[in-house]
């Protein structure tokens, strides 16, 4: 089996799904000649000509308006904007129209449409290039938003995005595009083709959308991560000695309750990590979430480690990136707890 980066598995995914269905068209900011900033789409145009892979001018409002309108008359756009943090322009389409044509044509018409973005930090990016905007989306009605987290789940989860008949929002951890990242900046990282979650099938597979995966299995307490911090969190676990058991979400909406849920009345424990900023970030609705349905079954508060409530910033990136020493940290307290 073939081990590809997060980037080459990406390009397949929207390789196979050309070669499969002419419907498909990529298109975006630099994704046609160039083959995209990190170049996810290269080769596409080469292989499939302009009409179906092509540049656009710099307007995430066009980009997106243009492919919603494709989208209802048939084509499967599979657009990309260069990075998250550029979707803001864009956000009245896809919340307004996108996510809302079958609620509002009764079902007469659907939006079959993909919006790639980079997300998140760990690149120096500062804040205009390290934003992890996933809860602006999982709060909208309409919209399915995923966030893989190996070059395995990236084609799987992309290809069954751009089978799906709505609008899905495909987040890119791009800390993660060349290789798991732990959270020590200051270690080399291990590339993808050394990692067994690097093997990608060629041909054609799904990754269901709606569907966690245990990435370490456990007992003392439930870990509920995604991206990036899906790492960071099985790293804290193994410099701990704490038995957590690690949950990579995958998508976050549709969310897979029922296996939060079974690890965390299993556990008893539940700390939640993300990157994007803590206030009204997703980990508060999956506090919520386990709050709602597993309170007879804890034994401590749940905690959350999350970025800062700050813009991402340059010069102390690692003190804003939640570190294996914070997630530690956390698993400490919730174990010293009831």
């Amino acid at each position: 089996m073939t081990r590809r980066t997060m980037i080459e598995a990406i390009q397949n995914a929207q390789d196979v799904a050309m070669g499969a269905d002419p419907r498909v068209v990529v298109f975006g900011e630099d994704v046609g000649y160039f083959g995209g900033v990190f170049r996810c789409t290269a080769g596409l145009q080469k292989k499939y000509g302009k009409q179906r892979c092509f540049d656009t001018p710099i307007s995430e409002l066009g980009i997106v308006g243009a492919a919603i309108g494709m989208a209802a008359y048939g084509l499967r756009p599979c657009i990309e904007i260069q990075f998250a943090d550029y979707m803001y322009p864009a956000y009245d389409q896809i919340v307004s129209e996108a996510a809302r044509l079958r609620y509002r044509s009764a079902g007469e018409f659907t939006c079959p449409l993909v919006i790639r973005m980079p997300t998140g930090g760990g690149i120096h990016g500062a804040q205009t290039h390290s934003q992890s905007p996933e809860a602006l989306f999982t709060h909208v009605a309409g919209l399915k938003t995923v966030v893989p987290s190996t070059p395995y789940d990236a084609k799987g989860l992309l290809l069954a995005a751009i089978e799906d008949p709505d609008p899905v929002i495909f987040l890119e951890p791009k800390r993660l595009y060349n290789g798991p990242f732990d959270g020590h900046h200051d270690m080399p990282v291990t590339p993808w083709k050394k990692h067994d979650l690097s093997e990608v099938p060629d041909d054609h597979y799904l990754v269901p959308i709606g569907k966690a995966a245990i990435r370490r299995e456990g007992q003392a307490l439930t870990v509920l991560a995604y991206g990036t911090m899906v790492y960071v969190a099985m790293a804290a676990a193994e410099a701990s000695g704490i038995d957590a058991e690690v949950i990579d979400l995958r998508t976050l909406l549709p969310l897979d309750e029922e296996t939060i849920v079974t690890s965390v009345k299993k556990t008893g424990r539940c700390v939640i990590v993300h990157e994007a900023t803590r206030t009204s970030g997703f980990g508060a609705e999956l506090a919520s979430l386990v709050q709602e349905r597993c309170f007879y079954h804890l034994e401590a508060p749940i905690e959350r480690v999350t970025g800062w409530d700050t813009p991402y910033p340059h010069a102390q990136e690692w003190d804003y990136f939640p570190s294996p020493a914070r997630v530690s940290g956390a698993y400490e307290r919730v174990m010293q707890e009831g």
